[in-house]
């Protein structure tokens, strides 16, 4: 019985995480987004591999600097811990307004976070990678140019 309360400790922690970051993403707070990430975290979010927690920061920095409010929406999560490793997948719905030409334009992207997690020497959780599959996008890519 310890381990398997264990397990469920450890999942609502990952699950904690997942929403921290995508928080973070829309309160535009990139230090709890990089206390979320492992320093060598890698990532792909449609537009190639970035290595490194800084370079993930500054790539979700760039894209959301130019669109105005924006809401990330996370469902259907699913989490697998072993020891000190964990993968999760979550439903992804995400909006993004226009900050300047036309507020009622937007963009929504639908998909998967597909991430891996680890166990840190302080016992928080780090997200170590995340590939985002996008299943589909309404709107104008235009929206992130500013």
């Amino acid at each position: 019985m310890p381990d398997e309360l264990q397990v469920l400790l450890d999942e609502r922690a990952v699950e904690r995480a997942l929403i921290v970051f995508a928080r973070a993403m829309d309160d535009r707070d990139w230090a709890a987004m990089a206390d979320v990430l492992d320093d060598q975290a890698q990532g792909d979010f449609g537009t190639g591999l970035v290595t490194g927690s800084a370079a993930i920061v500054d790539l979700i920095r760039r894209f959301l600097h130019a669109c105005g409010p924006t809401q990330h929406l996370l469902g259907n999560v699913v989490i697998d811990v072993t020891g000190d490793l964990a993968v999760s997948r979550a439903y992804i719905r995400d909006v993004h307004l226009n900050a300047i030409a036309d507020p009622s334009t937007r963009f929504y992207t639908l998909g998967d976070y597909r991430d891996r997690w680890r166990r840190g020497s302080a016992g928080q959780w780090c997200l170590t990678e995340r590939i985002k599959m996008n299943r589909a996008h309404v709107g104008p890519l235009e929206i992130f140019d500013g």
